[in-house]
């Protein structure tokens, strides 16, 4: 059994000083509001309903601390992108992620969450570009890869390898939490990077 399998949701934070303590390694996940972040996690950690999915993009509105025991956790970020909040809403959100990637010591590594029929949107890359000062690794998950033939989800893996090697630390895979595709090798990476 994976390591993630322990997840249990720990905290939600809209506020700074209600971050936990640094712990002794997190791995945060970001990504588009729509891109199926909170179905990649529920996946990884195999659990139906650890991280909520919802049929509404950007219900993610706060930060959300999940343990894994021994001072390890998974960290869901606010998506980005389609949310429908007031834009002070999202000027808070935007501070307080700024905050947390800046900050936080015991981060890793990010996960980010990219639907593979539309990677690397000029707001993933503000991302990147944004996170590549801070030198941690990124790994990508191009979801919805049942979505794509073979032949598709090959080209779209290797146009988002290319745009991925302009970042340091930058990797890439197929992902899909229906269909299973590559939830072993990124349960692996993420286990690496809590070690």
């Amino acid at each position: 059994m994976s390591p993630l399998g322990e997840a249990q949701f720990f905290r939600a934070v809209h506020d700074l000083k209600d971050l936990p303590p640094d712990a002794i390694a997190e791995v945060a996940f970001a990504g588009r509001s729509n891109a199926g972040k909170s179905s990649a996690i529920n996946a990884l950690v195999n659990r139906n309903r650890l991280a909520f999915v919802s049929k509404t993009p950007g219900r993610t509105q706060t930060i959300n601390f999940f343990t894994l025991g021994a001072q390890r956790f998974l960290v869901d970020l606010p998506g980005y992108g389609y949310a429908a909040v007031p834009v002070k809403e999202k000027r808070h959100w935007g501070k307080l992620i700024s905050a947390y990637l800046q900050t936080r010591a015991a981060l890793r590594g990010l996960v980010i969450i990219m639907d593979a029929r539309h990677p690397f949107t000029v707001l993933d890359r503000q991302l990147l570009d944004w996170t590549a000062p801070f030198q941690k690794p990124a790994h990508v998950l191009l979801t919805k890869a049942d979505k794509l033939n073979k032949r598709e989800a090959m080209t779209a893996l290797r146009t988002a390898e290319a745009a991925a090697g302009q970042y340091p630390n930058c990797t890439v895979q197929l992902f899909s939490s229906t269909a299973g595709i590559g939830i072993r090798a990124a349960q692996k990476t993420i286990a690496q990077w809590l070690k």
